[in-house]
């Protein structure tokens, strides 16, 4: 499988609705939008700047390509 990233079903769907996005360094990134949409995300807010897991061996990294197209495309940032 090629471009495999798996999230916690919150974070995914958070991720698909561009709250949150990954940095060129793999680390998570939340909107200041979820605060302002929402009025709430505390716990996502704590969880800012933590580094993804990277896949163990033989598993293929998530795409810088699409990671970088989330972030320029679908990210509120």
């Amino acid at each position: 499988m090629s471009n495999g990233l798996l999230l916690r079903t919150d974070i995914h769907k958070l991720f698909d609705r561009g709250y949150v996005t990954f940095d060129s360094e793999l680390r998570f990134a939340v909107s200041e939008r979820l605060k302002a949409d929402f009025d709430n995300g505390v716990h996502y807010y704590a969880m800012q700047g933590t580094t993804l897991a990277r896949p163990i061996a033989g598993f293929d990294p998530p795409s810088s390509e699409a990671l970088r197209w989330h972030r320029d495309n679908a990210y509120l940032g």
